[in-house]
């Protein structure tokens, strides 16, 4: 059954659900995933967005999600003047990406002491979006669950250590799907849990061998 949300979109500053609040929403999930606002960011549009993307504040929406804003944040319009207030540096260029979503945004965020990180996300309207790539690696997730994210060695046992750490949080797991650049590899596995996952159980979890980040999302940036 859909909620009153799906009817009425989202509340936010427009002018519109896909290329305005979905790029907040953007922007907020790779500041998320990142671990902390960016100092520096060189951020792609593709398609939709690279053809409408002035016009429809969405460059200015994908800065005040880098920023921490939501989408009803009356100050997203200045979101620029804000980043170069706050000392963060940031590119907007349009750029074709093979195969993409039209309204496909791609980040790269970086920082001092602390590990570039590339990612990339398209909206689907009303507000809501899909992380499509997290390093290079295909992934898809939206941030709207409670959602943990590993990154580890393509190897046996990982997945098992995973779930083995969340029962004992007493976390269910509602949906897992690992995605992997290569046999043996790199991989990424993206966990929705129906309860928030500790920061203990977080550290415990990055202690393992194999295991390279482990990121928690609140459902819906919450």
């Amino acid at each position: 059954m859909g909620s009153i949300f799906d009817i009425l979109g989202p509340v936010m500053v427009g002018p519109s659900s896909s290329h305005t609040a979905g790029a907040v929403r953007i922007g907020q999930i790779a500041r998320q995933l990142f671990g902390r606002q960016p100092e520096k960011a060189t951020v792609y549009l593709h398609g939709s967005f690279a053809a409408t993307g002035k016009g429809h504040g969405t460059d200015k929406a994908l800065i005040a999600g880098l920023l921490g804003m939501k989408p009803d944040d009356m100050r997203i319009p200045h979101s620029f003047e804000i980043a170069k207030e706050q000392g963060m540096d940031f590119v907007i260029e349009n750029k074709d990406i093979k195969g993409a979503h039209p309204n496909t945004a791609q980040i790269i965020m970086g920082a001092e002491g602390k590990k570039a990180m590339k990612i990339q996300a398209y909206s689907i309207g009303g507000g809501r979006i899909r992380v499509s790539k997290l390093d290079g690696i295909d992934v898809n997730f939206s941030g709207e669950s409670n959602t943990l994210i590993v990154r580890n060695v393509d190897q046996p046992g990982r997945i098992g250590e995973v779930s083995a750490a969340l029962s004992k949080e007493n976390v269910n797991i509602a949906t897992m799907t690992v995605f992997r650049d290569k046999r043996g590899g790199f991989a990424v596995m993206v966990v929705e849990t129906d309860q928030i996952v500790s920061e203990e159980a977080i550290k415990t979890l990055e202690s393992k061998e194999g295991i390279l980040k482990v990121i928690f999302l609140k459902a819906n940036g919450a």
